[in-house]
């Protein structure tokens, strides 16, 4: 049986992924917020000049926040998609998606003060 889903032409299919990357900046909040944060981040560590290896952990750091995000906005509407009632399983799936993505802010503020501390002492 075949996948009417899947997209065999790559050019399609990226068109695709862009539309979904624009689909979450448009309606999410909370990854205007983050993405203010990220750029706020590269400025600092320009201006204190961290080294490469830094500058790549931020970016890696940055970019695992904005996919958990993505993520998290994908299982939110399949979750809206099944039902807009009350479901306590709806809500432990959001609640634990919505968890991933603070967990990995919690893990990009500690690799920042990590980072930035020792060069701001400097």
């Amino acid at each position: 049986m075949e996948n009417k889903w899947k997209e065999k032409n790559l050019l399609i299919a990226l068109k695709h992924s862009f539309n979904g990357i624009k689909c979450v900046f448009k309606s999410e909040r909370n990854i205007k917020i983050q993405l203010i944060f990220a750029i706020l981040v590269i400025i600092f560590g320009i201006i204190l000049k961290i080294n490469f290896i830094q500058f790549a952990i931020l970016i890696l750091t940055i970019f695992m926040v904005l996919i958990c995000e993505f993520i998290n906005t994908a299982i939110e509407t399949i979750v809206d998609m099944y039902t807009l009632e009350y479901n306590e399983k709806a809500k432990i799936a959001k609640d634990i998606s919505a968890g991933a993505v603070t967990l990995s802010a919690f893990c990009s503020v500690i690799i920042g003060i990590i980072i930035f501390i020792p060069n701001i002492l400097k």
